[in-house]
């Protein structure tokens, strides 16, 4: 499935399932702008890491996704420095555990701007672009809180949701556009965040390390499995082929059998 001469743009890329779809798409031949905080000279390695393995161009952007003009300058700047921007993937995201009652209104806001609103506006920037070469992709990463909620995760699961019709009503819009919209949901997926998270739940909950991952983790995923960021970016990949090119509007899920039950 090849991306040469295709130009990509992934948020919240410089670790994680973000990073693992902007090597994907470099490692099939598209040029990338990767997005997303952290260690600056970490976030270079990486950068200059997919230029040398994959003979590709990459660039890398600061772009604040809770700010919409800077959302905005970062696709404009995108475009403008390869010419095109042909694939957009919505995926920054943060999150943060409270029951509703106690819920921080600055962590709510913080989340809905940056899980959802950030789509809306990357998506509004790149459409004209798009409609312009009659091609384009735009992925979002939803997760399974996009179809079941859990509790003290009130803002994510309205975010993720929210993807969900942000998707379908874009789909619907560019249906004869040659632009496909669609969003992919994943279930828990294996990363250093998650990984980082095991020590202080065993410690917390007076549990191994297995029995963490198995009853506490991974209790609401049949299969016992974490679902690979590697197997996250492959599905992204196929929604940018052409064999993908009549699926639009859709939510693809890939969580183990989690919304299954």
């Amino acid at each position: 499935m090849s991306l040469k001469s295709r130009n990509a743009l992934v948020t919240g890329s410089t670790s994680g399932i973000g990073l693992a779809i902007a090597r994907t798409f470099a490692r099939e031949g598209a040029n990338v702008t990767i997005n997303g905080f952290g260690d600056a000279a970490a976030i270079e390695t990486e950068r200059a890491a997919i230029e040398k393995e994959f003979g590709v161009k990459a660039f890398y952007s600061d772009a604040d996704m809770t700010k919409p003009e800077a959302i905005r300058a970062m696709v404009k700047e995108a475009k403008e420095r390869l010419g095109s921007l042909d694939i957009l993937v919505n995926n920054a995201g943060i999150q943060h555990v409270s029951p509703i009652e106690d819920f921080p209104l600055e962590k709510w806001d913080q989340i809905i701007a940056i899980n959802l609103s950030a789509a809306f506006h990357g998506i509004a920037a790149a459409i004209p672009g798009m409609k312009a070469r009659h091609w384009g992709r735009i992925i979002s990463t939803a997760s399974a809180h996009s179809l079941v909620a859990s509790p003290f995760k009130s803002a994510y699961v309205s975010a993720k949701h929210g993807i969900v019709g942000l998707t379908q009503t874009a789909a619907l819009e560019l249906a004869t556009s040659g632009i496909t919209v669609n969003c992919i949901s994943p279930g828990y997926v294996w990363t250093p965040l998650v990984e980082k998270q095991i020590p202080d739940t065993m410690k917390a909950r007076n549990l191994s390390r297995d029995e963490v991952i198995n009853n506490v983790i991974l209790a609401a995923q049949p299969t016992k499995q974490f679902v690979t960021a590697d197997q996250v970016a492959s599905l992204a990949l196929y929604l940018c082929s052409d064999a993908a090119a009549q699926i639009t509007g859709s939510n693809l899920v890939i969580d183990g059998g989690w919304t299954a039950a």
